[in-house]
């Protein structure tokens, strides 16, 4: 079994959340940076499962997931599926999966997850700081990250 994790990371929680992941699956895996990876594949047909991972802002996936997942949206319908996301607002999160990828994945993906997320001040420039603390009233990095729930993730993809 061969499996691609496709995500793009702004700030670097959805990396660590897809290295982490990567542990943690069976057979081979592969990742695809696609905010850093501008060379995406010609399909997928080398891949048994693909799990795509975003962080949200403003309550969105990232513009190159989401282009990812309309460009291969046939391909990864024929696919074993994974989603997840990172964010800090977990009362959102079930809404923000819901609403972010297209609903055919949503219908034959094997699980969907959040991942929690993380506040790091150093990679953030100076309206993303100042939204951050006057928004989550944080003034210095914090990790929110749920190992639990990444490895659950891997458990439910590792069984299908």
């Amino acid at each position: 079994m061969k499996t691609l994790i496709a995500f793009s990371s702004k700030h670097g929680c959805t990396v660590r959340c897809a290295n982490m992941l990567e542990k943690q699956l069976d057979g081979e895996v592969d990742k695809l940076n696609l905010g850093i990876n501008k060379n995406w594949p010609d399909n997928l047909e080398e891949y048994d499962k693909v799990i795509l991972g975003s962080p949200i802002y403003e309550g969105s996936i990232v513009r190159e997931v989401n282009q990812f997942s309309k460009d291969y949206l046939d391909e990864l319908k024929q696919k074993g599926i994974g989603l997840f996301i990172c964010g800090m607002r977990e009362d959102r999160m079930e809404q923000q999966l819901d609403t972010n990828f297209p609903s055919e994945l949503h219908e034959t993906a094997i699980v969907r997850e959040y991942f929690g997320g993380a506040f790091r001040f150093k990679t953030m420039n100076m309206l993303e700081r100042s939204i951050v603390r006057y928004g989550a009233k944080v003034d210095k990095d914090v990790s929110a990250i749920r190992e639990d729930k990444i490895q659950d993730f891997a458990d439910k993809m590792n069984a299908s």
